[in-house]
């Protein structure tokens, strides 16, 4: 089918779902048109055309959250007379009840943007959804880059118009159909890092996906369907000014408590995966809650002090100041018995809740709550299973009888991994889930998370010692080995530090022994072998409780360390003391033992700020190993950790909350979460797959864990002999050099797909631990690496010419050319940076003429193949060219002699510019400059520039035009990936 064919296709089904085809809104004046009279009957007014104008003029807006904000609330206009009218734009009481149409085709001109778009859904005249419809199988992320590009242009409608009120964008080339959030700029962007927007497609309630557009428009653009993912289901995160719309999952768990509520139907639980989001999961339905007049409260419980102050702000991180602290239970039960509505919904601690229910405290809180407890009170379990749950259960159970309870959990407790467990000095049952919360209202496994890409899937490297000295299988591999084994593996498991990593030990006492041994080890090494960059290694344990309130609820939930503490507890301390001490050192930092959790707090804060690249912090800033007991195996996330290496007993839910802090989704450097396991517990990692998979359409393990390294091996085979073909079948050899001759952008653009491949595959082989020496040869023969950099540098090239097109637009770009997405990230190196390249070229400069470690050649090349170096490569090349081998220059000098290069090669090339427009330098360097310097593109300083030339308008327009068609690839480049406001206007 071609797009027409689609679109009319689509056009017919939503007429038949009953929304009204408006076929002749084909401009901007019938848009407002249509809207006018649909705004003058909602709030029942007439408008003069000079109110209608004003309306216009306070409505449309190019700040997305502010038009989305709008949309859903009460909002007044003066009227001629100065009396007020306040107006919705839409009924927001019930959003069934708008009036719903769709318009095809619509154009709208500007100054410098002529877009035209497929099919946009009308309520009440309000643009709200823009459709893309596609023929060709393209990327949906190319597809969604290609909307970003459109609400870049300069002048285009989305800012100026009443597509202002756009909320989500559908892309869909009839099979496949995906759906995303509009947003203002710095949250609807692509950055260098290629950390997409958050991309969905629609699923079933039993996360099946519904991809055909005829079956997405069924259930997802259905009138009330739309209205209600608008009106409830997007979020709109005022701190952040930014639109988050909920994925398909979350909604489904919040319907099903909300209706187990209104039908008063007891209680259940939710078991979505650690990762998929359960905080705004959660913060849906309290809120939701707080319209139901039944309920007099929710509250949302939460253990431990840490995890308060983070799910307060992240509630009110959705909703500006919709809960306030609990500082301690006193304010808690003042909250609990306040009619004021901003205390229906409160965030609190399982600890303070007990205390508030313990009838022997002397505050007698117990009794002060006593008119509260036959109401209808929502309690909601964040992790339902900690330590401290069933005792406090029971208590609410008991006060609050008509209370229902809801939990979520991302690792459930069923018969096969309940256990007992110590608590205060009596034995108590840990009971299963369902024994509490009754039943399972729905279920997102990590099965269905690792399907849908929202967290990664497993590497498991079941480490297994050589020589003299091996355990069997679950004893404790000897710690020296086990570092030793660390310092060989961790620069490719974390794809060159690009990643940081978690080293699980089994008490203290271990901990503590690690954290000297990397220290002597890394030590001896850097003896030895002066090039050797020593692992940053941190180390958090909790430190013995003695009296403190705040270190005795941290251990509630880290039973190892509260056992360990009690056995000398001194020793743990001066060496606690000692870790805190060489942090300090080691970061610039002034924590102590007495304030622990801060402690705690900024080796979470450097774990997350690992993010590469990041010139503002440099590795001496960032942890690469952070060794660890309890602390960070649950509840910790971070896109940039992951690795976890293992020396400690783990099974079943422990094992899956521990495994699931390295499968974060990043990008396509991250392609799995790395597990170094020195326990050898195979069948522990079985056992945990079967029991948390869920339902499968395949082999848990299958879907669980990555490719073994044969099978992946022999991938790369494949597409490396799939590109072998393609080059062969253009009259070529398979070889970097050779591409330069493929005929035609089609037969480049087959290049670009085809290497990606290969080179995705080497990325994810790379970060391989277990790869024997016959593997890393059979590797090496497939593609070798001076092949594979020569093919990067290529792919480089071709891409760089191939994305000069699709700059241009669609309208003027080859279809093969607009599907491309390039993936640079893939091409970045982790190690090679500017500061790198310097140092290599300082090296270079001092090696005697035939003596190289490293020739011109191979410096060149290892530059030209990282993406980082797109727009520096052929000026560092050159400056490399201009070197003398043996000349001895250190690495200062190299700087100052680059930046003298490149000052020299831009003062020539703007040079040029002048001497062929006939103008003169010095302007022409001050007009450039004042640009560079304030990142705004100033057209009156651009006619300043030429006034002296004394042109006619017409020849001054095209003068205008030939200079900046020059001037703008020189600004873009000095730019260094900045954005220059106002230059868009020539760039086409």
């Amino acid at each position: 089918m071609n797009e027409n064919e689609i679109e009319l296709d689509l056009l017919h089904k939503l007429q038949e779902l009953k929304y009204e085809y408006r076929g002749e809104i084909r401009d901007l004046d019938a848009l407002k048109s249509n809207f006018r009279g649909h705004f003058e009957k909602l709030n029942r007014v007439k408008l003069t055309d000079n109110e209608f104008g004003r309306l216009l003029e306070e409505i449309v807006t190019p700040d997305v959250f502010a038009a989305a904000r709008m949309l859903r609330e009460k909002n007044t206009l003066e009227r001629e007379d100065g009396t007020p009218l306040d107006y919705t734009l839409v009924n927001t009481k019930d959003w069934c009840k708008n009036h719903f149409e769709v318009i095809n085709q619509l154009r709208i001109n500007t100054e410098n943007s002529h877009h035209r778009y497929d099919a946009i859904l009308l309520i009440n005249g309000v643009p709200v959804v823009q459709i893309e419809l596609k023929t060709l199988t393209i990327s949906p992320r190319r597809a969604m880059q290609q909307i970003v590009d459109y609400k870049n242009d300069p002048g285009n409608g989305y800012g100026k118009t009443l597509l202002c009120f756009l909320q989500l964008f559908v892309v869909s080339n009839r099979n496949d159909t995906w759906y995303f959030a509009n947003n203002n700029g710095r949250h609807f962007s692509f950055d260098a890092d290629e950390r997409f927007l958050p991309l969905y497609q629609y699923a079933s309630e039993d996360n099946r996906k519904i991809t055909h557009l005829d079956q997405f428009a069924s259930k997802f653009l259905s009138k009330c369907t739309l209205g209600q993912m608008i009106s409830r289901y997007m979020v709109l995160v005022a701190s952040e000014q930014k639109l988050l719309m909920m994925r398909p999952y979350q909604i489904y768990a919040v319907k099903a408590i909300v209706d187990c509520i209104l039908q008063n139907c007891g209680n259940g639980y939710i078991w979505h995966t650690t990762g998929s989001g359960k905080t705004l999961t959660s913060f849906k339905a309290s809120t939701l809650l707080k319209d139901n007049p039944d309920i007099e409260k929710c509250l949302f419980v939460v253990d431990r002090k840490d995890l308060d102050r983070q799910t307060r702000e992240e509630f009110n991180r959705f909703q500006e100041g919709c809960v306030e602290e609990n500082t301690n239970t006193e304010t808690l039960v003042r909250r609990l018995l306040s009619d004021d509505i901003a205390d229906k919904v409160i965030v609190t601690t399982i600890q303070k809740l007990g205390l508030a229910l313990d009838g022997t405290n002397k505050k007698n809180y117990k009794e002060r709550l006593a008119p509260l407890s036959n109401k209808r009170v929502v309690f909601i379990f964040d992790e339902c299973h900690r330590s401290q749950f069933g005792e406090n259960h029971r208590a609410i159970k008991e006060f609050f009888p008509n209370a229902q309870l809801f939990g979520f959990t991302g690792t459930p407790i069923f018969e096969q991994n309940a256990s007992y467990q110590q608590i205060d000095g009596e034995q108590a049952s840990y009971v299963t889930t369902e024994d509490i919360f009754q039943q399972q209202l729905h279920a997102y496994t990590i099965t269905h998370a690792i399907e849908d890409r929202n967290v990664l899937r497993f590497h498991v490297d079941y480490f297994k010692p050589d020589g003299k000295g091996a355990k069997a299988a679950g004893d404790t591999v000897q710690k020296r080995k086990v570092v030793e084994a660390i310092l060989e593996k961790h620069d490719a498991v974390t794809a060159n530090r690009r990643f940081n990593a978690v080293l699980a030990t089994a008490s203290i006492n271990d901990a503590i022994e690690y954290n000297g041994l990397f220290k002597t080890i890394q030590a001896e090494r850097l003896a030895t072998d002066p090039d050797f960059v020593p692992l940053n290694v941190a180390a958090v344990f909790s430190p013995p409780a003695e009296g403190s309130k705040d270190v005795k609820q941290l251990q509630e939930d880290l039973p190892q360390e509260k056992a360990d503490n009690a056995v000398e507890p001194n020793k743990k301390k001066d060496a606690l003391k000692g870790i805190i001490a060489d942090y300090n050192d080691q970061f610039g930092a002034n924590h102590n033992i007495n304030e622990f959790d801060l402690y705690y707090q900024d080796v979470q804060k450097r774990i997350k700020d690992q993010q590469f690249p990041n010139q503002d912090l440099p590795h001496k800033h960032k942890i690469d190993i952070t060794i660890v007991v309890d602390m960070l195996l649950t509840g910790f996330d971070s896109k940039y950790l992951n690795t976890l290496y293992v020396d400690k007993n783990l099974k079943n839910h422990g094992l899956i909350q521990a495994f699931s802090r390295t499968n974060r989704v990043l990008n396509d450097t991250k392609p799995y979460g790395n597990i170094l396991d020195f326990r050898q517990q195979q069948a522990a990692v079985n056992d945990a797959i079967t029991l948390f998979s869920g339902e499968s359409s395949k082999p848990p393990k299958e879907i669980w864990l990555a490719d073994t390294a044969p099978v992946a091996i022999d991938k790369l085979k494949t597409a490396v002999k799939t590109l072998d073909d393609f080059m062969q079948s253009q009259g070529m050899t398979c070889a970097p050099e050779e591409v330069a001759n493929l005929k035609g952008d089609a037969a480049r653009s087959q290049f670009i797909n085809l290497f990606k491949e290969v080179q995705r595959l080497n990325t994810q082989i790379d970060q391989y631990t277990d790869l024997s020496p016959e593997d890393k040869a059979t590797i090496d023969e497939v593609m070798p690496k001076e092949q594979l950099q020569g093919f990067r540098g290529v792919y480089l090239d071709t891409a760089q010419r191939l994305k000069g097109q699709q700059d241009k637009g669609p309208d003027k770009t080859p279809a093969d050319v607009d599907q491309l997405d390039f993936e640079f990230v893939l091409f970045a190196s982790a190690v090679i940076d500017y500061d790198y390249i310097m140092g290599l070229i300082a090296d270079y400069s001092q090696q005697q003429p035939g003596k190289q470690k490293m020739t011109r050649a191979q410096l060149i090349g290892l530059i030209q193949s990282d993406a980082k170096f797109l727009n520096d490569r052929e000026e560092i090349a050159a400056y490399i060219d201009s070197l003398v081998v043996g000349e001895g220059l250190n690495e200062k000098a190299i700087r100052e002699g680059f930046e003298q290069f490149r000052a020299a090669k831009n003062a020539k090339a703007l040079s040029d510019i002048a001497e062929k427009h006939e103008m003169d330098v010095a302007a022409l360097q001050a007009f450039v400059d004042a640009i560079l310097r304030r990142m705004i593109f100033d057209g009156e300083a651009l006619s300043e520039l030429l006034a002296p030339l004394d042109l006619g308008w017409k020849a001054r327009t095209t003068k205008e035009l030939a200079l900046m068609e020059e001037l703008i690839p020189l600004l873009q480049k000095r730019a260094n990936g900045r954005e220059i406001a106002g230059l868009g206007a020539y760039e086409q």
